[in-house]
């Protein structure tokens, strides 16, 4: 039984060696060729693999994405500095006490009045002051008589004094005592006019011609010297606006140049030019202050805040969109697009800002194609499919 089964087990594994050779043999057939393939390929990879990158590229630029791109040349724009500031009166005059000051009678302007050079603005009470300069005037009556007195004896000694009667040196004295009483006189009309020029002085009136801007005084109340300001006035009603500018911008500006002045609150604008140019910079700022005069008007409130935008000059450069400048931790960039189709980061200096965009003051000339937008989806060196878009 034993033998019978280990021959029909020999048998039957013989069968199935000869069935599996073919097998075998195919599967080996088949390793040989992928060898001698593989062989084949690294060959021609190292003697002349030009073609299989070509191909390989050819199918990368295939798959590349399509990106607008813009030659944005040079354009001429006018260089506009865009500033905040503050209004003002261009010269504000401030009017106190110049007497000696007293009982306020009368007030006879407001803030927003119109005022005359030599207008009165308050009448203080001078009932004191007009009994003094009554004596005063009185004195000078005195003084006059004693002047004729004097005249006369000394008219009748000259007289005498031809015939014997007095002597010269009477005749001395009564000259004299007639130039005394002269000066006298003399004193007491001096003393008369200071006492007049004082008392005009208790009115206070408006120094130049102008625009009231301020009134802090009422009636009834005592005004001194000490008393502070009482008025403010606007000399002829003329304006400023004091443009705070950073010392960069401050080199492009100078006298007559023309500026747009917007005051906060309103729409209305008001066209004015630069007077003066700080001559000094602030140390803790950095910034001077332009100062363009305006013409009056009531919208213009003194102490406010306005807007303005000044014209300096013009300049030839390259215009971008916004959507084309990229920023960066070392600051802005553009994607330049080279020949072979790859994006670039280019370092751009960013100007001021137009209606047809940002003015791009260096890093182009105009003639390289930038990508117009999707920059912040781009990688340097990456392959893309530019499409250009043609400037209108």
């Amino acid at each position: 039984m034993n033998y019978e089964t280990t021959m029909s087990g020999d048998l039957d594994g013989g069968i199935l060696d000869e069935r599996q050779s073919p097998n075998r043999r195919r599967i080996v057939i088949v390793l040989i060729i992928l060898a001698v393939l593989a062989a084949i390929g690294a060959a021609f990879y190292f003697m002349g693999g030009d073609a299989a990158p070509a191909a390989g590229e050819d199918d990368k630029n295939a798959q590349a994405q399509t990106v607008t791109v813009v030659a944005p040349g040079r354009e001429t724009v006018v260089r506009a500095i865009n500033a905040t500031g503050t209004l003002a009166a261009r010269r504000e005059v401030p009017v106190g006490v110049v007497g000696e000051g007293g009982q306020v009678n009368r007030v006879y302007v407001d803030a927003g009045d119109w005022v005359r050079q030599g207008q009165v603005l308050i009448s203080v009470d001078r009932s004191v002051q007009a009994q003094q300069a009554a004596a005063l005037e009185a004195q000078i009556g005195v003084t006059r008589a004693d002047l004729q007195l004097a005249q006369n004896e000394l008219d009748r000694g000259m007289q005498l004094v031809g015939r014997g009667f007095i002597s010269k040196a009477d005749v001395d004295r009564k000259t004299a005592t007639r130039d005394a009483a002269r000066a006298r006189v003399n004193v007491a009309n001096a003393q008369l006019n200071e006492t007049r020029a004082r008392n005009a002085r208790l009115d206070i009136r408006a120094p130049v011609s102008g625009f009231v801007l301020e009134r802090n005084v009422e009636t009834g109340q005592t005004v001194s010297a000490g008393s502070g300001i009482l008025f403010r006035i606007a000399q002829d009603g003329q304006m400023e606006l004091q443009a705070q500018l950073s010392e960069n911008d401050l080199v492009l500006v100078s006298e007559g140049v023309p500026a747009t002045v917007t005051p906060v609150g309103t729409d209305r604008q008001f066209s004015g030019t630069i007077w003066q140019v700080a001559p000094m910079i602030s140390e803790q700022s950095r910034q001077g202050i332009a100062r363009i005069a305006l013409p009056f008007d009531k919208a213009l409130r003194p102490g406010g805040f306005a807007s303005v935008e000044i014209k300096a000059g013009s300049m030839t450069a390259p215009v971008l969109p916004e959507s084309a400048v990229q920023t960066g931790r070392e600051g802005s960039f553009v994607y330049i697009v080279g020949k072979d189709n790859k994006v670039k980061q280019r370092p751009v200096k960013v100007g001021d800002t137009t209606a047809s965009g940002l003015i791009i003051a260096s890093g182009l000339d105009g003639t390289e194609r930038v990508v117009l937008y999707a920059g912040g989806f781009l990688n340097p060196d990456e392959t893309i499919n530019p499409k250009l878009l043609k400037k209108k």
